[in-house]
């Protein structure tokens, strides 16, 4: 009983979170878009260099 208890406690948290990252809400998609315009700023401010720039068109091609 315990053991079953324990195991469905820990895995709870797992299967919610499979489950709620389907879709994203209207609260994290404003969050995304506040974290471009950010970044934006930034880099207007400190421009990336070519490294850089290549690192992050590898993570926007396997979608990180």
């Amino acid at each position: 009983m315990k053991t079953t208890l324990l195991l469905s406690l820990c895995l709870f948290p797992l299967v919610a979170s499979v489950v709620s990252c389907r879709e994203k809400g209207p609260a994290e998609k404003a969050g995304e878009s506040a974290d471009k315009a950010v970044e934006k700023v930034k880099d207007a401010v400190d421009p990336k260099g070519p490294v850089e720039k290549a690192g992050e068109k590898v993570d926007k091609a396997l979608d990180k």
